[in-house]
């Protein structure tokens, strides 16, 4: 009888068992091994996400710094951050309570500070005028130091607003306008027609004064005479002064 081949010997039922045990052991390590790579590659998704989290939040701060910087940047840079506040309409009731309203809400906040109102007005309201005027002076003698100046022109009410400030100051192309007050005399009694007039006539006369006055402080010039060129100059009629002019006669400090 011919031996068995050593290829065709049946495994030993010790040799099945450590065959079987390393059969396992072999799928235990490969299901440990793709474990730990499913872990790992979650790991690595979760580090992907937590990455682009971190760029979309760098994004976004960055993006809010710079709505922040252009909202700073434009706040800095407007009217009423810079105590700068344009007339530009007539001289009314509505106008001068909210130019007063806003000069008012600027002294509170900022007591002292530096203020510019800029005219472009074609004038209004005497009374009204004078209610801004004589605002304008109170904020000077709280010490606010007040520049009025003029692009376009300052006619009428508005003319006599520039003189308000301690610095004066007229745009090389702009215009003042001076003349006598206006009036509508409407229906009544004589007495009172006459009585309306006496009061323009004492407007007329404080408004030449006023600048007169500034005037002859700034020229070093005799009052009387100045008041007697403007009454002259606007009698019936109106009394249109550039820039140049302006200078010269003593209307404005300076020419921008």
């Amino acid at each position: 009888m011919s031996e068995l081949k050593k290829s065709d010997r049946k495994p030993s039922p010790e040799e099945k068992a450590l065959f079987l045990a390393e059969a396992r052991k072999a799928d235990a390590e490969a299901k440990a091994a793709e474990a730990i790579a499913l872990k790992q590659s979650a790991e690595a998704e979760k580090l992907r996400h937590e990455a682009e989290g971190a760029r979309l939040n760098s994004l976004n701060i960055a993006l809010q710094y710079d709505e922040n910087k252009r909202m700073t940047d434009n706040v800095l840079a407007g009217d009423s951050h810079n105590r700068l506040y344009r007339f530009v309409t007539d001289v009314n009731e509505v106008s001068a309570q909210v130019c007063m309203a806003t000069l008012a809400r600027w002294s509170r906040l900022s007591p002292k500070c530096d203020i510019e109102i800029v005219f472009n007005s074609p004038g209004g309201s005497i009374i009204e005028g004078f209610a801004l005027f004589d605002f304008i002076q109170d904020l000077r003698r709280s010490g606010h130091k007040i520049k009025t100046k003029t692009i376009g022109y300052a006619a009428s009410m508005a003319g006599v607003l520039l003189q308000a400030g301690d610095e004066r100051v007229m745009g090389r192309e702009s215009w003042i306008l001076i003349h006598e007050a206006s009036f509508g005399a409407g229906y009544g009694k004589i007495g009172a027609v006459e009585d309306t007039v006496d009061w323009v006539k004492k407007m007329c006369e404080r408004i030449a004064e006023i600048f007169a006055d500034r005037a002859a402080k700034t020229i070093k010039g005799d009052k009387k005479k100045i008041l007697a060129f403007v009454k002259k100059n606007w009698e019936r009629k109106d009394f249109w002064i550039s820039a140049p002019e302006a200078l010269k006669y003593g209307f404005v400090d300076r020419i921008e």
